[in-house]
């Protein structure tokens, strides 16, 4: 697994465990970053996206809500929502990751860490939303 692949798993795992437990965000990243050995640069970028996609949550949701409507969030696993929240937060928020390249990473992340059918489904809301960056760059 690629070293940013294995980081993103990581801040997806914190994500994860936030959206079903509401623990503490930092609390549950310095116990993935005691349980994962990594360098302070994946640690920093696994913190960037943590802590970039927390505090906006429910704006990220409304978005993915608005603009890919097909696809009701409260019948979404968890899980997938937070593979879309990561990558829609990498390239409209963040701008750390070219679009591509973080719909290809959700993809992955989906084959690791979703259902059989939950690559297909990633790549599906993600297009939907892509095809309207513009309009939810100024949204977030």
């Amino acid at each position: 697994m690629k070293s940013r692949t294995k980081a993103r798993g990581i801040a997806l795992q914190v994500l994860y465990e936030y959206d079903l437990t509401n623990h503490p965000v930092g609390e549950v990243l310095q116990n993935r970053f005691s349980d994962n050995s990594m360098d302070s640069g994946l640690k920093d970028f696994t913190q960037q996206i943590v802590l970039g996609v927390y505090p906006i949550i429910r704006k990220l949701d409304d978005v993915i809500s608005a603009y890919a409507p097909d696809w009701p969030l409260d019948q979404v696993a968890s899980i997938d929502r937070n593979i879309i929240r990561i990558a829609l937060w990498e390239f409209a928020v963040g701008k750390i990751t070219p679009v591509k390249v973080a719909i290809n990473e959700a993809v992955e992340l989906a084959k690791l860490y979703g259902s059989d059918s939950t690559p297909r489904f990633i790549n599906g809301v993600l297009g939907s939303l892509v095809e309207n960056l513009n309009e939810i760059s100024n949204l977030l």
